[in-house]
């Protein structure tokens, strides 16, 4: 009887460490929010690319818990805008920070 208890006390352990191990904190993503944040970011490039005006391979894009940074280097103060208003119009953005610069 013994061992069972053990057995359990053991596998219930190992379960929560598990558990708490892909558990996010205010500085590291857990695992579902790095997926969620790949997805954001490839959304939003994706935006970025289909935008007339924006040279998408001269704007970055990183996501981390839904927050967007926007980096690179855009031509006027206009497209600076239409990628941040792209960059907020896609689902799971929580908010955008700019960190673009004009040539």
């Amino acid at each position: 009887m013994t061992t069972v208890k053990r057995f359990t006390a053991v596998l219930a352990a190992l379960a929560m460490a598990t558990t708490l191990g892909c558990a996010s904190t205010s500085k590291s993503e857990g695992t579902g929010e790095y997926v969620d944040d790949t997805v954001i970011t490839a959304k939003v490039k994706t935006a970025i690319l289909k935008e007339p005006g924006l040279k998408s391979t001269e704007i970055n894009v990183e996501t981390f818990k839904g927050v967007v940074q926007l980096s690179g280097f855009v031509g006027t103060p206009e497209h600076v805008s239409l990628a941040m208003k792209t960059a907020k119009d896609v689902d799971g953005v929580k908010s955008v920070k700019n960190d673009m610069r004009l040539k």
